[in-house]
């Protein structure tokens, strides 16, 4: 990509011959013949930018799933063993791929659960209420679920979540938020705050947050620190073990492809992975593999991200995820967020010419402070709605992604959109913003 980089990062040719010239100059071009692209009525492919929502399907998907299908036709329950791939170590598979893509040792991840059970069952180890330090610091519009999530892990402790939940950035309502107001708050009430859990990239914003600075903040003020990184996996750079974050939980289905309701992982940093004093939630699949077919009374829990496990994988599932994780392997997440960062700011210089006057970008314009998602919102302009505006946009072949109360979400993902995908969406949206 340096080539491609060092020509035309910025300003762009914002024509529709620039962004096909930059297409053909791409070294990821033919990486988009690995998914398949939904197509419209008439048969031409969609402008599909909600990768931040549901990502496309590999091509090797089905291959990888109907091996699983056939060896459990074949063998049934012996295909825990005699499988082409043998589903008794079948996660193990991941664990190095999913490794890399969050800068991870393989001892630190596992894949498992889905997202919002996975944060529950970190916040198990993690969240331990004492004294005056029971306070849970989270981000303004954080995902709801996260939001669920935490409250009721401080209810359940017997606190009140109004009293104990610091949400940074609600008093002033904005849509991105410095890190300058999290260290204030925890330099403020630090001795209060027992967790730090934030989303790496914003849902709503597309912000990406400076995860190294947060985690330092939190330390120093005697807190533990999570991230949820559902929007980050897959999407920007990450370096969990050196930035020694202490958890961290993502799903699958967003940027890493692995399906609808694809399982989630989660990160448990190496200083915890052998401290079995850590409270935690058991089940027989986080006991130590040595011994779990023997099944012993007591629990003995694996080393690392693995002793946080509670039952067997879905290995359907799992071969999807395979499949998704071998595209990453073979690009690799530097490249992936290279073309990434080429693309949005494409985007953002297009809807800066031809979309000003009728949308707000709430993205940040850094574009180390961000990764693939861009979130608009519609000017208040007549009886025009931001709302009808994402309507006429999926009327006229574009999937993009609406969040209540007014944010259109677009996502132009690395592995499978083109500059000319971003060309075509900007004139569509120019398009629909005519009253």
């Amino acid at each position: 990509m340096n080539d491609l980089s060092s020509r035309i990062w910025p300003p762009f040719d914002a024509t529709l011959p620039g962004a096909k010239k930059y297409d053909e100059s791409d070294p990821l071009k033919s990486v988009r013949s690995l998914f398949h692209i939904p197509k419209t009525a008439a048969g031409s492919d969609v402008i599909y930018l909600t990768g931040n929502s549901l990502g496309l399907q590999p091509t090797s998907t089905r291959s990888e799933v109907l091996e699983v299908l056939d060896d459990w036709q074949q063998y049934g329950v012996e295909g825990h063993f005699k499988a082409k791939n043998a589903w008794m170590p079948y996660h193990q598979r991941l664990t190095e791929a999913m490794a890399t893509v969050v800068g991870a040792l393989p001892s630190e991840v596992v894949v498992m659960n889905s997202l919002t059970v996975n944060l529950h069952l970190l916040m198990a180890s993690f969240y331990r209420p004492e004294g005056k330090r029971r306070k849970i610091l989270i981000e303004h519009h954080a995902f709801p679920s996260d939001r669920y999530a935490v409250r009721s892990q401080i209810a359940w402790h017997g606190h009140d979540p109004d009293q104990d939940l610091l949400i940074a950035g609600a008093s002033e309502n904005k849509d991105i938020l410095d890190e300058t107001e999290i260290e204030s708050l925890l330099a403020e009430h630090g001795a209060e705050i027992a967790l730090v859990m934030l989303g790496g990239v914003n849902y709503y914003s597309g912000q990406l947050f400076d995860l190294p600075r947060i985690a330092r903040a939190a330390h120093q003020a005697g807190a533990k620190v999570g991230f949820d990184l559902a929007h980050a996996a897959g999407n920007v750079a990450l370096s969990l073990h050196d930035w020694d974050v202490d958890f961290a939980a993502w799903c699958s289905y967003k940027y890493l492809n692995a399906g609808p309701g694809g399982p989630g992982a989660v990160f448990v940093h190496e200083k915890h992975g052998t401290d079995f004093s850590l409270p935690r939630f058991s089940g027989w699949w986080g006991h130590d593999a040595a011994t779990r077919f023997k099944m012993p009374e007591k629990y003995q829990p694996m080393t690392g991200a693995e002793g946080w496990q509670l039952s067997n994988p879905p290995i359907l599932s799992l071969a999807a995820m395979h499949a998704a994780l071998s595209v990453f392997t073979s690009v690799g997440m530097a490249a992936v967020t290279r073309k990434s960062g080429l693309l949005t700011a494409f985007c953002m210089q297009l809807l800066s010419q031809e979309c000003a006057e009728g949308i707000e970008i709430i993205t940040p314009t850094d574009p180390k402070r961000r990764g693939a998602q861009i979130s608009i919102r519609v000017k208040p302009r007549g009886t025009l709605t931001g709302r009808q505006v994402f309507e006429r946009l999926e009327e006229n072949g574009v999937i993009c992604d609406w969040r209540e109360p007014d944010v259109i979400r677009l996502a132009p993902v690395a592995l499978y959109n083109s500059f000319e995908d971003v060309y075509l969406f900007v004139q569509r949206l120019k398009s629909a913003l005519v009253e």
